[in-house]
């Protein structure tokens, strides 16, 4: 009995310890240059193919840092590309995998409903050394795949900087 009351105290110790160092954090996330690179890249990827295309980069909160719509784009795409980048970031998966995972009959379809959800290729996570910096969206090249390739360009123009800071 009196072993089971030590195991207790210390872990109620060991929590609040815890508890007190996490008070404050850091984050890291793109500096808006780095954000805008990426976007520049991943239109160029998409141009280069003939595709007009919106491309959205968002901060780790989703926030949007960096935003170029190509001449011939769509209305659609700005908003697809925002929700995108900010369904990736949120639910920390690219969206091409969550496309599979929501469709109808699979355990999380319900996240379909959720208000900007957009389970369609092109939204992929920003990482680095173990940290989402955030998310890069494409709308507009035909189909998921086409959109996922640009964005996946966007973030191998960065990919250097971001994982030597």
């Amino acid at each position: 009995m009196i072993a089971l009351r030590l195991v207790a105290v210390s872990a109620c110790v060991a929590v609040t310890a815890a508890a007190a160092q996490s008070a404050v954090y850091t984050v890291r996330q793109l500096a808006p240059e780095t954000a805008l690179k990426a976007a520049q890249a991943a239109l160029a990827k998409c141009r280069a193919q003939g595709y007009q295309v919106a491309v959205a980069v968002v901060d780790r909160a989703g926030l949007t840092q960096a935003f170029l719509r190509d001449r011939f784009a769509g209305p659609h795409t700005v908003d697809l590309a925002t929700n995108k980048a900010w369904t990736a970031v949120s639910f920390r998966t690219h969206t091409r995998d969550l496309e599979r995972l929501t469709r109808p009959g699979e355990s999380m379809s319900g996240l379909r409903n959720v208000p900007r959800f957009t389970a369609i290729g092109g939204g992929m996570m920003v990482e680095a050394a173990g940290s989402i910096l955030g998310g890069i969206g494409v709308s507009g090249a035909p189909g998921g795949d086409a959109d996922h390739a640009c964005a996946a360009a966007g973030i191998a123009a960065i990919a250097d900087e971001i994982e030597l800071q």
